[in-house]
């Protein structure tokens, strides 16, 4: 669901492109590309705001298990990438993130692994 929401963005917002994105356990990696419109701030706020909306929706209709506490944490991390080279760094390193997930720092403090 959350992955069908990321790509789903620019069908919503005009100027708005997706690229890179990984789901982990506990986070996401995602690279926004915003040509013109909403602002950095909006388009995290929109993805957080329907990401919950159909979780919500998840639990009422489909029976999925209700998630305690907040779904997103308030902030978020950014970083303006300032040319292809850093785009492609980047890139590979959302794609490779799911394979370091055992060496992250808070794999042993994650509860939602078993």
């Amino acid at each position: 669901m959350v992955q069908t929401v990321w790509d789903e963005i620019p069908a919503h917002y005009p100027g708005i492109e997706t690229d890179g994105f990984v789901i982990m356990p506990n986070h996401i990696h995602g690279i926004a590309v915003i040509a013109a419109g909403l602002s950095l701030p909006d388009v995290v706020h929109r993805f957080k705001t329907m990401t919950t909306k159909r979780y919500a929706d998840g639990v009422k209709q489909s029976g999925w298990p209700p998630f305690p506490g907040k779904l997103w944490q308030r902030n978020y991390w950014e970083h303006i990438i300032g040319n292809e080279s850093e785009l492609n760094r980047i890139r590979e390193y959302i794609r490779n993130n799911p394979a370091k997930w055992g060496q992250d720092k808070l794999y042993l403090n994650n509860s939602l692994l078993p």
